[in-house]
């Protein structure tokens, strides 16, 4: 990894996209998270630098926040010692998207082929039980409430860490206190680096459904990226914020 990139990913918020051997692909990608990054500093406190091309053979994985990793049925699998340092870097906290792009018409299965080559990709790797995101995961109100994720496709499947089997909702508030930290990772097919995406002069590069319903939608993509980038920030702190009416009564004391 170059020193100089190694330096601003170091000193920055930067998101990083997988490099696919997709030239088509990977500009979509990058795009995509330069108009997600556009977003977050005119929304947020978060000031993202420029996002960059990840080689996962080369780079420094732990000097990035969030890894998109758009799934193409062509691309080569890493070798071991990049599945080596891609499982230190979801245990040590960092996130990946997995985006097949598909509309997730395969439901996290095998009916597409981005799917089948997802699951070929994500074999080595140490994933832990997912499940379909419940309505009361934190990734719904990180920075927005939502309950839809939608990209350049509207399918609803969204696969995140279950939650332990002795989670409890939380008493009086509706939703239960999920898991610490942040989801190693988010997998879905929505394209969400396409309705992202930006050009030079910061305007849509792909349409996103019709007309205001198509902007609404894609209204609710930035949102989505929003709320990913503050969890994997943040990881589980409006979960813990119901214990915040104790811990002020403790205090009291």
């Amino acid at each position: 990894m170059a020193e100089d990139r190694a330096i601003l990913a170091a000193g920055n918020v930067v998101l990083a996209h997988v490099i696919t051997g997709d030239a088509e692909v990977d500009r979509i990608a990058a795009a995509g998270l330069a108009g997600l990054s556009g977003v977050l500093t005119l929304r947020t406190t978060v000031e993202p630098a420029p996002p960059m091309a990840l080689d996962l053979e080369a780079d420094d994985l732990a000097l990035f926040t969030l890894l998109y990793w758009p799934v193409t049925e062509t691309q080569p699998a890493p070798s071991p010692t990049a599945y080596a340092r891609l499982n230190r870097y979801l245990r040590g906290g960092g996130m990946i998207l997995f985006d097949t792009r598909d509309a997730d018409i395969a439901g996290f299965g095998t009916a597409t082929g981005t799917g089948r080559r997802l699951q070929a990709l994500a074999a080595p790797l140490d994933i832990p039980p997912l499940e379909p995101l419940p309505p009361d995961h934190v990734l719904t109100r990180t920075f927005y409430l939502l309950q839809d994720f939608p990209g350049r496709h509207t399918g609803r499947g969204l696969w995140v860490e279950a939650a332990p089997p002795d989670a409890e909702r939380a008493e009086g508030m509706p939703f239960r206190n999920l898991n610490d930290g942040v989801t190693p990772v988010v997998i879905g097919g929505n394209d969400w680096a396409g309705a992202w995406a930006t050009d030079a002069r910061g305007l849509p590069m792909f349409p996103v459904g019709r007309g205001l319903s198509g902007e609404r939608q894609r209204e609710l993509a930035y949102r989505f990226g929003v709320n990913l980038v503050m969890h994997v920030l943040t990881g589980n702190y409006k979960s813990d914020q119901v214990h915040v009416p104790a811990l002020l009564e403790r205090l009291g004391q």
